[in-house]
């Protein structure tokens, strides 16, 4: 039978990890579900395929850690000192980084569900593992995890695409790729499908129940420019190339209202000369985020942020606006031979535009597009300016700090002063956009007279009003699997009354809500 020769009870617009949450949870409220992803199969899943797999949660403790990995070896419990982040850490986190911004409603659920959340993923085949030596250093014999996100997913974000698909097949989804959603159906009575070109046809595929989750506008350049600003057209994109902002648009067009940090954008340090968009076999390489042992110039030679302000997860997704800010939309980030061992793995690989110097002298005169003369002068300035007194700790905000500067380093700053001296090329690479939709708290799209569309719901980076400014490392896997399984259940019990009632001869086959639809 022929897609658009049904009613299907849900449709699900998407292939990543929200859409996913979002099928498989429709699936299991009895739903009969097809998931529309754009990308072929060999692109699959969205963003969340060039992600690391991290996840943020709440947690007690080690019982939960265990609950989670049930892998751990003895030896790695008797050396790694998980912590605990409660939802209380949470909250303090959100508020802080989004500057008390983010939607009061919609930060709850994102906490408080984070959690069961996790438990629910790997119920559905999802594995995790201690995510060690990036969000844990070792001392003096111990892992110390920080952060809030001490496991990442088996196999990063391609093994957390694989099990999610898996679980979506087991669960009886119908997955179709190559399928590019251009419009919603919908009338007076709300959405009852989509318009769809699949094949070299364009196909009206009716449902009960449409779920948006389809990513932001990060990868269309001409939309970057128009809501984040002058320069966002000269970004990497460190995703994948089809998030355009499609279904925004189309959501958009019949009155959605649009909500949160339009403006706003997850971006981040990243490979100079990395590809555009992103590369499942390159991305990972093009990760530059050790920068807190490092001191970052531009072309003038100059620092221009505090790499030490705080802990990696929680300034790495806002310092790539500064970069783009900068002259020639580039920076160094220069280190010396005392942290290269703390350095994430990808600073290693043959994917990076790297010089190395055994003298200050000669490195500066290595970096491309760089005023030597003012950099020597930035290094031997930062240098003098190091408290010696302060211990150096990698696992804590240590207060290893400079003293005299414009620009402090408030923590991990060790003079540059042991050869050789690394410097690594970058620019600004963005993941995703803040702006999206204003959603209920059953996931449901609202419009601009702040009523909910019926049947329309919304996952992942087309929810807005959750991240401002910035974010917490690791929240948006979690948060696109929460409000996925979030928009899950309430389309498949909206998809389930509405069967109930088309049963009852309430309804039409045409339209389960009545009327004629039509797109829009």
């Amino acid at each position: 039978m022929s897609l658009d020769a049904t009613v299907h009870d849900v449709v699900v617009v998407g292939g990543g990890n929200a859409a996913l949450c979002a099928a498989i949870s429709a699936a299991q409220q009895g739903s009969k579900v097809l998931l529309l992803e754009r990308a072929p199969f060999e692109h699959r899943g969205g963003n969340s395929t060039y992600t690391d797999g991290k996840v943020r949660f709440a947690y007690e403790g080690l019982d939960d850690i265990l609950a989670l990995s049930h892998d751990l070896t003895p030896d790695e419990v008797a050396t790694s000192d998980f912590g605990s982040y409660t939802e209380s850490d949470f909250f303090d986190d959100m508020a802080r980084i989004t500057q008390h911004r983010t939607d009061p409603d919609l930060c709850e659920i994102l906490v408080r569900q984070s959690n069961s959340v996790m438990r629910w993923l790997k119920d559905n085949g999802v594995k995790f593992m201690p995510n060690y030596g990036r969000q844990a250093y070792k001392s003096n014999g111990r892992f110390t995890f920080w952060g809030g996100a001490p496991l990442a997913t088996y196999g990063g974000g391609p093994g957390l695409v694989e099990a999610l698909y898996k679980a979506a097949e087991d669960q009886g989804v119908t997955v179709v790729y190559e399928a590019w959603v251009r419009d919603l159906i919908h009338d007076v009575h709300g959405v009852t499908g989509v318009v769809a070109r699949i094949g070299g046809a364009m196909l009206r595929i009716r449902a009960r129940a449409v779920i948006l989750a389809c990513g932001g506008f990060e990868a269309n350049a001409e939309w970057r420019t128009k809501y984040l600003g002058k320069g966002w057209d000269m970004a990497k994109v460190r995703g994948t190339k089809y998030n355009t902002g499609d279904g925004l648009a189309m959501a958009l067009r019949i009155g959605a209202q649009p909500y949160g940090h339009w403006s706003g954008c997850h971006a981040v340090g990243w490979e100079r000369y990395a590809t555009d968009f992103g590369d499942p076999d390159l991305t990972p390489h093009f990760q530059r985020h050790s920068y807190t042992f490092s001191i970052m110039v531009n072309g003038n030679g100059e620092r221009f942020l505090d790499e030490g302000a705080d802990i990696r997860n929680f300034t790495y997704a806002k310092y790539g606006h500064l970069i783009l800010e900068q002259p020639g939309q580039f920076a160094w980030q220069i280190y010396d031979d005392k942290v290269t061992h703390l350095l994430l793995d990808e600073y290693r690989t043959r994917h990076v535009t790297r010089v190395k110097a055994d003298t200050l002298e000669e490195l500066v005169q290595k970096l491309d597009d760089v005023d030597p003369d003012q950099c020597l002068r930035t290094i031997q300035d930062f240098n003098a300016a190091v408290d010696p007194d302060v211990p150096f700790d990698p696992n804590v905000k240590d207060g290893k700090r400079t003293r005299g500067l414009p620009i402090p380093k408030s923590n991990w700053a060790l003079p540059l002063d042991t050869p050789p001296f690394h410097a690594y090329a970058i620019t600004c690479g963005v993941t995703f956009t803040f702006g999206g939709l204003r959603i209920t708290t059953d996931g449901q799209v609202v419009d601009t007279n702040h009523e909910p569309i019926a049947g329309l719901y919304a996952a992942g980076e087309m929810v807005g009003g959750i991240f401002y400014f910035n974010y917490p490392g690791a929240s948006g896997l979690t948060s696109g699997a929460v409000f996925g399984r979030l928009a899950g259940q309430s389309a498949g019990l909206t998809a389930r009354a509405a069967h109930r009632a088309a049963q009852a001869g309430q309804g039409q086959a045409a339209d389960p809500r009545g009327g004629d639809a039509h797109a829009q």
